[in-house]
């Protein structure tokens, strides 16, 4: 897979990917216009729908109803570094969701592949060319 990056002005990005464009931007703290999601954004959005398929997939399987099933991210933050310490997953279910499948269906969620991504960061390598 080849994702190309350009720059579209200020602070926003452009990611193209599979005929896709992925626009991102930056708060206007940094100097961003805020016009669109931030990376950070993305990653947890990526980390959200990724386990959302999975949740979707268990419930499917079971015939279970995705009426009021949700999920929220929860993010809590080094006070030192800023930077993201802990990412709390919750998926929301109805009254009316069977109790025995509660374990199952957070085991089920816990297959994200992003999320095992993160847990096993792949090596990363940052070059430059000039072309």
């Amino acid at each position: 897979m080849t994702m190309r990056i350009s720059f579209a002005g200020k602070k926003v990005v452009h990611a193209e990917t599979n005929g896709f464009t992925i626009v991102t931007d930056v708060p206007s703290e940094p100097g961003g216009s805020v016009s669109a999601p931030s990376p950070v954004d993305l990653l947890l959005a990526s980390l959200g729908t990724c386990t959302s398929y999975y949740v979707l997939h268990f419930c499917e399987q079971r015939e279970l109803s995705l009426d009021g099933v949700s999920l929220g991210l929860d993010v809590e933050r080094n006070s030192e570094s800023k930077r993201i310490a802990k990412i709390n997953i919750t998926i929301e279910l109805p009254p009316t969701f069977p109790d025995r499948y509660l374990d199952p269906i957070v085991k089920a969620a816990s297959q994200c592949t992003v999320k095992k991504y993160l847990q096993d960061c792949p090596a990363i390598e940052t070059a430059a060319s000039k072309g």
